[in-house]
């Protein structure tokens, strides 16, 4: 759990390139938490403006652990989304 948090740390400060890095290697070499570090790689992607794979990374955590709080992040962008697109249909 110590590489979640230096990788939470590292989103916290805008460190995203780092966060990414360190995800990769994780998930790579890791059996637990899995569901935390795909929260955490969603996270890393909202911050970069990839709404898809933010979405994409929440949706890997829900499957993990339906208690995730990827859910209520997911339900975040998708707000966030949908407002964007109302919007649209106002020009």
């Amino acid at each position: 759990m110590k590489e979640l948090n230096i990788i939470r740390e590292y989103i916290s400060q805008g460190k995203v390139e780092e966060a990414c890095r360190e995800l990769d290697i994780f998930l790579q070499t890791s059996s637990t938490d899995l569901d935390e570090a795909y929260y955490l790689y969603g996270n890393a992607w909202r911050k970069q403006g990839n709404w898809q794979q933010a979405l994409n990374n929440y949706q890997r955590a829900m499957d993990l652990n339906p208690d995730s709080p990827a859910r209520n992040a997911y339900a975040m962008v998708m707000d966030i989304l949908n407002f964007y697109n109302k919007d649209m249909y106002n020009q």
